[in-house]
This record gives C-alpha cells, sequence and structure tokens, in this order.
C-alpha cells in the first residue's frame, strides 16, 4: 500500500475518534434524581401557651394548648402529657414574667395566688422594692415605664443662716431597675405615659441597704429619676454607686453624703 494511502486512512481514523469524543461530550446529561426521605423523629406533647400572657395576667385553661416537642430537646423544667390536668391546675396562676404564644410554660414562670402577690413573684432573690414619690416633669416627662433603668437623684434646700436657701442635688443611685410606675408592673409594646406632669409613685429594685437609704431621703428632700440608655444595662451593673449616703447616722443631725466612696457633702437636717 502507498504512502499517500496509509497516511489518508490515518487522517479518516484520527477524524472518526475526534467525532465520537464530540458527540458525547455534546449529548444531554442524564438529570440526577434527589430522593427525599421522611425520617421520623421521637416526639411528646408539651405543654404552650397558646396566646401571648403578659406579667401579672390570671391564665385560664384557655391559654395553654399541647404541641409536638422533640424527645431530645426535652428537659425536666418541662410540663409532658404526662401531666394531662395541667392545664386545670395551672388555671387561676399569675404569669411572673411575660409569655410569648409557643413558649413552654414551667412551674417557675407562674405562681398560684397565696404564694406571694406578682411584685414579689418578680423581685429577684435578695432584693427589696421600695416606693418613692416623684415629679413626673423632672423625671423624663413621665415616659418612664416598668423595666427601664435609671440613676435616682436627691434634690434637697438646705437652708443658710440668713435665712435663704441653697439647692444641692446628689445621685443616690445608678442604674437600678423600675419594678412599677404607680400600678403599671409591664408596659405593652409602644406604650407611653399619658400622665406627663404632677407626681407618681416609683417603685424601684434595690439592695437593702439601698433601700434603706431610699426611706431615709425621702424625708430629706424630693427624688428625681434620670432614665439611662438600654446600653447601659450590660455594659455596667445594675447599682454603681455607694450603698449608703449616710456614714453619720448617729453623728446627731448631720448626714454625709458618699458618692464612689469618697465623702462629698454634709447636710443638716433641720
Amino acid at each position: 500500500m502507498k504512502r499517500a494511502q496509509l497516511i489518508g486512512f490515518g487522517i479518516a481514523g484520527l477524524a472518526g475518534v475526534l467525532t465520537l469524543f464530540l458527540a458525547n461530550g455534546m449529548s444531554p446529561k442524564k438529570q440526577e434524581t434527589t430522593t427525599t426521605r421522611e425520617v421520623e423523629i421521637d416526639t411528646v406533647e408539651v405543654l404552650v401557651a397558646a396566646k401571648d400572657i403578659g406579667l401579672g395576667e390570671i391564665v385560664s385553661e384557655h391559654h395553654f394548648t399541647w404541641t409536638k416537642w422533640p424527645q431530645k430537646g426535652l428537659n425536666p423544667g418541662l410540663i409532658t402529657s404526662a401531666r394531662r390536668n395541667a392545664k386545670s391546675e395551672l388555671a387561676g396562676s399569675i404569669a411572673r414574667s411575660p409569655m410569648i404564644a409557643g413558649e413552654p410554660a414551667t412551674p417557675q414562670k407562674l405562681i398560684k395566688p397565696g404564694q406571694g402577690g406578682v411584685l414579689a413573684a418578680i423581685l429577684p432573690s435578695g432584693m427589696r422594692a421600695i416606693s418613692t414619690e416623684v415629679n413626673l416633669e423632672a423625671s423624663a416627662g413621665g415616659l418612664i415605664l416598668p423595666n427601664d433603668h435609671v440613676d435616682v437623684i436627691l434634690v434637697r434646700a438646705l437652708r443658710k443662716n440668713g435665712g435663704s436657701e441653697e439647692f444641692y442635688s446628689d445621685t443616690l443611685f445608678k442604674n437600678v431597675r423600675i419594678l412599677a410606675m404607680g400600678q403599671q408592673l409591664e408596659a405593652a409594646p409602644g406604650t407611653k405615659s399619658t400622665k406627663t406632669s404632677g407626681t407618681t409613685t416609683a417603685t424601684l429594685e434595690l439592695t437593702p441597704s439601698q433601700a434603706e437609704t431610699l426611706a431615709m431621703a425621702n424625708s430629706m428632700g424630693s427624688i428625681a429619676l434620670a432614665l439611662r440608655s438600654v446600653a447601659d444595662i450590660d455594659s455596667e451593673g445594675r447599682h454603681l454607686s455607694g450603698e449608703d449616703i449616710s456614714s453619720g447616722r448617729d453623728q446627731g443631725n448631720s448626714i454625709g453624703v458618699t458618692r464612689y466612696g469618697v465623702k462629698s457633702r454634709a447636710y443638716g437636717v433641720n
């Protein structure tokens, strides 16, 4: 066979292989099929809030419902269907904290009548609730609401020898929580006070020593509240200032004011 014929056969064969390769590459690929398999997980029925429940609200059976809960996510504090009478048992309880729909109900979030008032139920262990009269115009225009954090300021007039008066102010406590304003224990979303003048009663969360200090300060002058930013709640502790304004309760009618551990001013009680 001549050399030219061999070269022609070789070229033809190479072209055939190339054509076959291109045809396979351009042919539509088979679509990959994905199969979905349902996997059953072990669940148990758990008692949850059927609707939003506000702080201090008295609940009834229709406030709760049963819902499926993963067995692996179950913890001892949840109420399961093993207590089928849980709805009727909890009826008449008072909510110690707000609950949203779908949130599991636990005994720690509810208190039965006779086990203490609502305020006592929401007060942390070791703390005290004490009320003071405040002037709304001097306390953020009446816009301070429950669960806000404030600085507590004492404003007092000091009588001079000539009969004139000088006014002084001192911050007694910083970053303390408001438990209630008047009879209001909870502020609904978007709520603002409709009363912007006059006086009201503010109930504060204080340590026992601070409660004594505030009781004494109430007899010395007027109390004003300075509203704090919500950013301060995490960045600082609740109680930052000196626990007592009185460093000389047994020194006659003189009361010393201590802030940050430094004696700043002495008052005479007239």
